[in-house]
């Protein structure tokens, strides 16, 4: 039995007030709420934000805007703590200053009518936007961070306009909740690699379909994709169909691999062993690097013979110190597999050349990898 959605209460023109919680990330109904509009100073909505009275807005959509924006630039002031420890603290302390600025820019909340319209003065519609990541609406108003509902629009643009894939020499439509393929080189290393055959091959965790949509491409005959989320089976449906790969590529539900073998098995981890804090972030933390382990642990029993399986990984986490190569390897042989080569590329992304990123000592040495894996002999053979 569902259990019932969450609700925000709060008092206004001295009456109770009742409605439905939205929250993509999880995060529980503020407890405390007070009214604001276009007279809160930024002072005060900042102070308020931090410690924790939610701010629920009656005013103009884009002074709210205006606000948050304000806001931010308070929280950009306070001057970062120097972590003189290891890099995995100081990737911690990032993660935590990361969380604080999510929790406070988050206590700005707006408040949506039950067809997802949003009752304030220059607010745009973001009804189909809402329609997207929410489902169909039900009638019944509820309140939302203003941080979510921009969140909600950018994720709209980008299905709309689509991410550039150079590979394909198309776009790949992420959807709201699925990673976008922002970062090209792990895509390249997929094109460029050499098919170990172009019968079969499987695509763990396919997200956008992106991989899936690469091999296919590529010749490779009959693709299986795989994924545990409903959001990204039903995104890499939509971008193969729109390739005109659906009859070369299935899209199954599956946790990690489908029935059978495959002479190559290809699977882009969440590179970061660390704990999400929202449903988007699970394509990048992985706790415990539970899909790495899975992957490999179960690779060799859905190889055929001389089959290869492509691991695309980044060297980052070994480099905050949060998974060292010695656990990586020791991971792949206790699976039974061998490394038959690697092909490694440097990442082009901003992050990687910027000095003041919080991690650039980490992310200038990063290099991302594909691991042609296989069946190790057995002993005694």
């Amino acid at each position: 039995m569902l259990s019932p959605p969450p609700t925000l209460t709060w008092h206004e023109s001295d009456e109770a007030h009742t409605a439905r919680w939205r929250s993509e990330a999880g995060n529980v109904p503020p407890k405390r709420v007070v009214i604001a509009d276009d007279t809160t100073p930024a002072d005060t909505a900042y102070r308020l934000a931090c410690e924790g009275t939610a701010l629920l807005w009656r005013g103009d959509f884009q002074n709210a805007r205006q606000l948050l924006l304000a806001m931010g630039r308070r929280i950009d002031r306070k001057p970062r703590k120097k972590v003189a420890g290891s890099p995995a603290e100081a990737f911690h302390a990032h993660r935590q200053a990361q969380g604080h600025r999510a929790r406070t820019l988050g206590m700005l909340l707006l408040p949506m009518d039950g067809d997802y319209g949003i009752p304030l003065r220059r607010a745009p519609d973001v009804r189909l936007a809402c329609t997207e990541a929410y489902g169909a609406p039900d009638g019944a108003p509820s309140v939302v961070s203003m941080r979510e509902v921009l969140g909600l629009v950018g994720a709209h643009e980008w299905r709309k306009k689509g991410v550039p894939i150079a590979a394909l020499g198309d776009r790949i439509h992420p959807w709201y909740g699925v990673f976008a393929p922002v970062r090209g080189e792990y895509i390249q290393l997929v094109h460029g690699a050499p098919l170990p055959a172009s019968t079969v091959a499987f695509d763990i965790g396919t997200g956008t379909g992106v991989l899936a949509a690469v091999l296919a491409r590529r010749g490779v005959e009959r693709v299986v994709a795989t994924d545990q989320d409903a959001r990204a089976l039903a995104c890499a449906t939509e971008n193969l169909t729109r390739l005109g790969l659906a009859a070369q590529v299935e899209v199954v539900e599956a946790d990690l691999f489908p029935p059978g073998r495959a002479p190559l098995i290809v699977c882009n981890p969440p590179w970061v062993p660390a704990r999400p804090s929202s449903p988007i972030e699970y394509a990048v933390y992985d706790p415990e690097s539970r899909m790495l382990r899975g992957f490999l642990a179960g690779l060799r029993a859905h190889l055929t013979p001389e089959g290869e399986g492509w691991l695309i990984l980044s060297d980052l986490a070994e480099h905050l110190g949060l998974r060292s190569r010695a656990e990586l390897d020791g991971w792949i042989a206790d699976a039974g597999l061998t490394v038959l080569g690697r092909i490694d590329t440097r990442p082009q992304h901003g992050k990687a050349s910027d000095p003041d990123d919080p991690l650039h000592a980490a992310r200038s040495v990063e290099v991302t990898s594909l691991w042609r894996l296989g069946a190790a002999p057995l002993a005694g053979a």
